[in-house]
């Protein structure tokens, strides 16, 4: 549970850091941000809280309840080493001033409290894993449902794992003496697609997990199912020889670890995503607790979809990137946050049942969806990423209505967000877990 309320924190904080983001970047607001450095500097906090601190600290919440309890010592160095380290993130930039460096994947701000509160998370995200993959429960020979969803769940620990060895490769690779851009684009480039990969498993567990409750069962067989975690689990074990075959800072290592997480982690998606729509729609007269599952599964669904197609028409440097990544990144999210809803009452919490839990994950979709929409709009003026306030330069009416349009969109999936927090935050208030850390029959 520890886990997961630091990534609830994550969340809530990289909110207050978005509204200021989406602020600087919308037309006739944006004159209130002259300092171009605010946007940048609110976008390296904002991007790793939501998605490196939520993510990870979802995935650990996860591996944590589906471990035997065993090592907890050094769990409970993890969590001390990881919050402290989310702390001093957070706290960066009112602390000290720091250039930001607009990495892919992990942006950083060049300052010792950042940096060390990175190095902190990382640490304590190690010995997390570390301590995950020597206590995990065996899936067995015999392939049940649950036996498929933990398969997952320890596939995305191993992902997870491989990507901290190639962020420690390519540091023991790569010249200091490089340009700071050029340095943590390098520094963070292989580590940064095999997380994907641990990101991709968490929410394709989410879809399979909330839809075979729902239904109770699954189109797809779990031999089927473990067989599509296991090539995802292929193109991770594929990255150590991108490492040995080609130097970190080269073309080559580059395009590898591009055509890795294209392929290898796109294989599994379709087919998963077939049987959720094939498992979730034809449902109806859903309970008031099982109806937020259904909108969170059909929204993070929508939203990866788009993602994906906005990546096929990327062209150039312009915000038709983060369109595609903000779609992606919003689908794992909406997955996560429907497995909240439906963890909650198994950690001994009210379930959310009231209109607003059904509502929120498609307010906070559509508003996400207008949000990536304006983007690329603007994208195909060449509106560029990256910049804000008067940088952005923008000329035409179609670029100002494009910014605008995802100024609006951004602002109601803030509202979207806010939702979430509070209905997850009455559920918590609602009661307090009895026996221990976690109750039997959490996971399947």
């Amino acid at each position: 549970m520890a886990w997961l309320m630091l990534g609830l924190f994550a969340l809530v904080a990289s909110g207050l850091f978005s509204v200021l983001l989406v602020l600087s970047r919308t037309p006739q607001l944006q004159q209130l941000f002259p300092v171009a450095d605010f946007f940048r500097v609110a976008l390296v906090v904002h991007v790793d809280l939501s998605v490196l601190v939520w993510f990870l600290a979802f995935g650990g919440a996860l591996w944590s309840l589906s471990s035997t309890p065993r090592l907890m010592p050094l769990a409970r160095t993890a969590l001390v080493l990881a919050t402290l380290g989310t702390l001093a993130m957070t706290l960066s930039p009112f602390l000290e001033r720091a250039t930001p460096v607009m990495a892919n994947y992990i942006p950083v701000l060049q300052g010792p409290i950042f940096m060390t509160g990175l190095l902190l998370f990382g640490g304590g995200f190690s010995l997390l894993c570390l301590r995950s993959m020597l206590a995990a429960t065996p899936v067995g020979m015999r392939v049940s449902g649950d036996g498929a969803l933990r398969f997952g769940l320890n596939a995305a620990m191993v992902a997870t794992a491989v990507a901290i060895i190639a962020f420690g490769w390519s540091w023991t690779r790569i010249p200091l003496s490089l340009d700071p851009r050029a340095y943590y684009e390098l520094l963070f480039w292989g580590g940064g697609h095999v997380l994907q990969f641990a990101y991709t498993l968490l929410m394709l567990i989410g879809w399979i997990w909330l839809s075979s409750a729902l239904a109770g069962g699954f189109r797809l067989s779990p031999r089927v199912v473990t067989l599509l975690f296991a090539i995802t689990l292929l193109a991770v074990f594929l990255t150590p020889i991108t490492y040995l075959a080609y130097d970190p800072t080269s073309v080559e290592h580059h395009r590898m670890q591009t055509l890795l997480m294209r392929y290898g982690g796109g294989l599994s998606i379709a087919p998963v995503a077939i049987a959720v729509l094939w498992t979730v729609l034809p449902l109806r007269g859903l309970s008031s607790t099982a109806r937020p599952l259904q909108t969170s599964v059909l929204a993070s669904l929508c939203l990866f979809s788009a993602g994906g197609v906005i990546g096929l028409l990327i062209s150039g440097s312009n915000v038709r990137i983060p369109a595609h990544y903000h779609g992606c990144i919003v689908g794992v999210t909406l997955a996560m946050m429907g497995m909240v809803f439906h963890l909650l009452p198994r950690l001994g919490y009210p379930a959310p049942r009231s209109k607003a839990a059904a509502w929120q994950p498609l307010v906070y979709g559509f508003g996400q969806l207008m949000h990536i929409t304006g983007l690329v709009w603007s994208g195909g003026y060449g509106v560029q990423r990256k910049v804000a306030g008067a940088e952005q330069v923008l000329r035409s009416r179609e670029e100002i209505w494009g910014m605008g349009l995802m100024g609006l969109g951004g602002l109601v999936a803030i509202v979207g967000g806010v939702m979430f927090l509070v209905i997850v935050i009455r559920s918590l208030r609602g009661s307090v877990p009895a026996g221990g850390r976690k109750k039997a029959g959490v996971l399947p």
